[in-house]
């Protein structure tokens, strides 16, 4: 089944009438991120040219997917929209509250045993509204989404942040809040600052032990994690060209680890017959017939430093496999240096688990070249001595590689094999022991590594690498091995090599499946009921926020001045708290139990001005809400990186929290806080951030002055009567200014379709 083929046929036909006339707008060539926004704007034909980091453009995403954990939230809003249907295709994923335990039968059942009314309420909402719905148990969204959905050329957002994972197959794919998917499923334009531009230029051609993930694990590491804030990475090269669809998909996956707003490759060979081996054909011809504008100008490429922001070049045929981390996926380690970074920081280098899979590594190839690794150990007789799980993206690949013998080839190796679902990725892996805390080390294939965020222990020291090195590694149980020069002792007392790995782009028999696991949306919704029990502890029903009452703010206390790296996961932390997300009030009470206190070095204790004493964070804002008492949040610098969750700004917003003052922030963190009615501000001097003490009162002289690029002042009173002024920067534009005043962007939506 080809979905939306006529939506896609229409896009094609606009694109390049649109390109020209941005050409001729901008006076230069374009790069592919450029041909795909100027053809995806609101406005349609595009008008003027817009500034790089600057400007605020609103555009017409083709499409919206969403998967189960930010679904709840993102459709409890879009009930209160006023819309009978949703006004583009979408899509609604099974694919996070799946807790990996056992394996993956026993796993799946208990799963749709414990959520069985969140499944049921995300099933009924997309009938009635006209939503794709995938079961629990179809695949990881950004795999089923790569599989199905993403097609080149086109722009699509998603309530994840590894949306960006459909940049393998040439679109220009963006992890959002819930709030900026229901304004595009409500039929309103999606806004964006117009990104700048960073080009990858890849040279030679990966071998060895070399893989895909090698690349945006060097990225990262030359980026660090925000160095790709507000912009788009667009790879280009004859070594871009060499790397397949789903190689292409880990890179643009990984992206979301560097900040960058997406990533990109342009329409080749390999993207063709991806599409072809997953039965769009028709896709793939129709894409074939403007090919040319499917990838930059000619120009871009040659000389990259004239059109793009930033240029970094890779040679592919020197790469060396890394592993990244512990703690944070910027932290890269060629394997050549692994034991030498590990001693001289004292990492564990006993490896407990080998995880391999994830939406960024689960991929036919990924698990192909991994299987080699696995039956090279079983022929060579070795004994792995770390335990090794596998993650399926997607029905379609699981019954692929069961039907190929990859799964038995894992089972021979004593491997264990989890269900299609994101698992021990997002904190769903019920690991035993991990309650002791014990100092320790795992390596796997996923994206992320932050403290707590496998297993929930702050010890597990997390390593991040490619399918095939975590395979290898795991077999040794050893962080330092080694596995391009180090010889391993089989169970004979032989020294043995493993020899590079070896995997098929695509299955040489086809993809197979016989239930993919998709369910359509009824053709008339008007008579679906979709049902919130009353009580029910996993679903609530949300009340519009307060506006804003045009007033300056005034006798604000401090709720937490958070020290260090604050990720989304620390403002409103996943695993067991998944449970909640579509009960804003419930999932409120893990609201930054994660984050630092500057003051005390501990989490979730801060001081109650109220009563002197100190106790948890949500306990601590809910008394200041019930009393009445406006707070403010301060932060560090990338404030609110890691995940698209709009959880991590809805919950201060439910909780009273006014404000959110920090050094900068996070891109899709800082547009879920405008998008909730929040007061997102930055500090003029970030060194004003010392300035904040444990009791202090803030007063928002000027706020209602507010407009943009105009500062806002603060004065800071502190305990001993002293006072502070500060200046404070903002990016909201008139338009986000309007959501402020209304209280959310979702009151202005109503407001709007009641005209």
């Amino acid at each position: 089944m080809v979905f939306d083929i006529e939506m896609i046929r229409e896009v094609y036909a606009k694109m390049p009438e649109r390109i020209e006339q941005a050409r001729k707008l901008t006076g230069k060539p374009l790069t592919l991120s450029e041909k795909i926004l100027y053809s995806h704007l609101w406005d349609a034909e595009p008008k003027e040219e817009y500034t790089r980091g600057k400007s605020y453009v609103n555009f017409s995403p083709d499409r919206v997917a969403m998967q189960d954990a930010t679904a709840q939230m993102a459709l409890l809003q879009f009930m209160q929209a006023g819309r009978d249907k949703v006004a583009v295709p979408s899509t609604v994923h099974c694919d996070h509250l799946i807790q990996a335990r056992i394996g993956a039968n026993k796993d799946l059942q208990e799963s749709i045993n414990k959520n069985n009314e969140v499944f049921n309420f995300l099933q009924s909402v997309s009938n009635k509204y006209g939503i794709g719905f995938w079961k629990p148990g179809a695949g990881i969204i950004h795999q089923v989404v790569l599989e199905n959905y993403a097609f080149p050329g086109g722009m699509m957002i998603g309530t994840d942040s590894h949306t960006v994972n459909a940049g393998g197959l040439g679109m220009v794919a963006i992890g959002v809040g819930g709030a900026d998917a229901v304004d595009v499923m409500a039929g309103m334009p999606w806004e964006l600052k117009f990104p700048k531009l960073i080009g990858v230029h890849l040279t030679g051609k990966m071998n060895g032990w070399t893989s895909a993930k090698d690349v945006i694990l060097k990225v990262a590491g030359i980026l660090t994690v925000k160095g790709g804030t507000g912009s788009i990475v667009e790879y280009f090269g004859p070594g871009a060209e060499s790397i397949s669809c789903t190689g292409k998909g880990t890179i643009c996956n990984m992206g979301a680890e560097i900040g960058a707003t997406t990533s990109t490759f342009g329409y080749d060979d390999s993207m063709e017959r991806y599409l072809r081996a997953t039965g769009r054909t028709e896709v793939a011809e129709a894409a074939n017939e403007i090919r040319e504008h499917l990838t930059a100008d000619a120009a871009c490429y040659e000389r990259p430093e004239a059109y793009f922001d930033e240029v970094i070049h890779i040679n592919l045929s020197e790469l060396e496999p890394h592993l990244n981390g512990p703690f944070s996926p910027d932290i890269a380690t060629p394997i050549s240096k692994m034991a030498e970074e590990a001693e001289k920081n004292g990492w564990p280098t006993k490896v407990e688990y080998g995880l391999i899979g994830s939406c960024t590594n689960s991929s036919y190839e990924d698990i192909s070249r991994s299987a080699s690794i696995a039956k090279q150990a079983t022929n060579k007789k070795l004994k792995t001595r770390a335990n090794i799980t596998i993650t399926p993206g997607s029905e379609q690949v699981r019954f692929t590689i069961e039907r190929d013998g990859f799964i038995n080839i894992f089972e021979d190796l004593g491997a264990s094999v989890f269900a299609n679902a994101c698992g021990p990725c997002i904190g769903q892996w019920a690991r035993e022991g991990a309650e002791k805390k014990e100092k320790n080390t795992i390596v796997h294939s996923f994206n992320r590594n932050f403290a707590k965020r496998a297993d929930g222990n702050p010890n597990t020291h997390a390593f991040v690498g490619s399918p095939e090195l975590v395979t290898a590694i795991a077999i040794a149980g050893d962080l330092r091995f080694n596995p391009l020069t180090d010889k391993l002792i089989n169970e004979s007392g032989e020294e043995v090599l493993l020899e590079p790995p070896h995997g098929e782009e695509l299955p040489e028999k086809g993809f197979d499946v016989e239930d993919p696991g998709y369910v359509a949306p009824a053709e008339d919704g008007s008579r679906v009921e979709v049902v919130v029990k009353e009580g029910s502890d996993r679903l609530q029903l949300l009340d519009p926020f307060n506006p804003w009452d045009g007033e300056n703010l005034t006798g604000a206390k401090l709720l937490i001045k958070a020290f260090g790296k604050c990720t989304t996961d620390h403002i409103s932390m996943a695993g067991p708290w998944l449970r909640y997300r579509g009960h804003l009030d419930n999932i409120a009470n893990n609201t930054l139990t994660g984050a630092v206190n500057a003051f005390n070095q501990e989490t979730n204790k801060v001081k109650n001005q109220l009563t002197g004493e100190y106790g948890e964070v949500p306990q601590v804002q809910r008394d200041y809400k019930a009393e009445g008492v406006p707070t403010v949040v301060v932060g560090d610098s990338n404030y609110g990186e890691g995940s698209s969750r709009e959880h991590a700004a809805m919950q201060p917003r439910h909780l009273g929290v006014k404000v959110v003052l920090v050094k900068s922030f996070a891109r899709i963190h800082e547009t879920n806080l405008k998008k909730q009615g929040m007061l997102a501000l930055t500090f003029a001097d970030e060194s004003d951030y010392d300035k904040i003490r444990e009791d202090d009162v803030f007063n928002f002289v000027d706020l209602k002055d507010f407009a943009p690029e105009k500062q806002v002042t603060i004065e800071l009173v502190h305990k001993d009567g002293i006072t502070d002024t500060i200046m404070t920067n903002h990016s909201y534009n008139e338009q986000q200014i309007g959501w402020y005043r209304a209280g959310s962007a979702l009151n202005l939506i109503k407001e709007q379709n009641k005209d």
